[in-house]
């Protein structure tokens, strides 16, 4: 849940029935016990206490869904979302292309004409839907690119990335130089931007940018000082170095805020010497119901 920060939210459930707090394997009916409390009748474990947690749901905010997937294909902030049907909606245009997301790739199947509301000439169509267990290959014909959630986008610092496919040329860098691209750094990792914290958008120096470009560029895996600092063409001897804040700039926003996003970054596994970025899994529970 500290992971997926905004990207769910409180819902409600049914309330005269609910998953057996005990078993977690049958669905049962809630009943007063008579004493102000509940019980749930599961057919396996019998009568069961319902504490008020047990009611308790969490629900993907689609909201923020549609918001970072614009943001993810640097979709210009001008360009509305539209609600094209039950299901549907256009997110703007990405390199001149429409862009649209769906719930369920059948639907766009069987309503052709929800495409051909956005077609534009001479402009493929990208569509973003996840990916249905019986689909292989490319489910539209030409001038229309399928972008299957699941594999194209990752769950990251609070936000959503773009996963390119091998040899597809990086997408435009944002109107906002401070916009997140790559996780929750700028397209040239000069701006951090956490969903936690107080300082807002973080600007780094040319060396801390380069620390954290390093570190991403090894996807998590964890490696030893040496070969991140080789790697960020820095002559220090630890990432840390060129976080750490001098006396006199202790208490300054400027200062404070990139240490803030490194302790907030970075796995150091001290005994073993080793560093990692935090990396989160890609968005598949979360983002595979749109």
């Amino acid at each position: 849940l500290p992971a997926l920060g905004q990207a769910v939210k409180p819902t409600t459930l049914d309330q005269r029935f609910l998953l057996c707090p005990y078993c977690q394997q049958h669905r049962a009916q809630v009943w007063g016990d008579g004493r102000g409390g509940r019980t749930c009748h599961c057919p396996e474990c019998g009568p069961v206490s319902v504490a008020a947690d047990d009611m308790a749901a969490l629900a993907l905010d689609e909201d923020w869904l549609r918001r970072k997937l614009r943001l993810a294909l640097s979709i210009e902030s001008r360009d509305g979302i539209d609600a094209l049907g039950d299901g549907v909606w256009r997110l703007g245009d990405s390199r001149c292309s429409p862009v649209l997301l769906a719930r369920d790739l059948i639907r766009l199947w069987r309503e052709p004409a929800l495409l051909d509301r956005v077609r534009v000439a001479g402009g493929a169509i990208r569509v973003i839907t996840p990916k249905p267990r019986e689909t292989r290959g490319a489910p539209f014909g030409p001038g229309v690119e399928w972008l299957a959630l699941e594999d194209r986008f990752a769950f990251y610092g609070g936000g959503i990335s773009f996963i390119a496919p091998t040899g597809e040329p990086p997408a435009p860098q944002a109107s906002d130089p401070r916009t997140p691209v790559k996780g929750p750094f700028s397209a040239d990792f000069r701006w951090v931007t956490l969903p936690e914290g107080p300082h807002g958008p973080i600007r780094l120096t040319e060396a801390q940018a380069a620390v954290f470009e390093a570190l991403w560029s090894f996807k998590g895996e964890p490696r030893t000082a040496d070969q991140i600092m080789r790697r960020a063409g820095l002559n220090s001897d630890k990432p840390i170095d060129v976080f750490k804040v001098k006396a006199r700039d202790k208490g300054k926003p400027e200062a404070e805020g990139p240490l803030f996003a490194y302790r907030a970054l970075v796995v150091v596994q001290g005994r073993q010497g080793l560093y990692s970025i935090r990396q989160a899994p890609p968005l598949r529970s979360a983002a595979s119901q749109p």
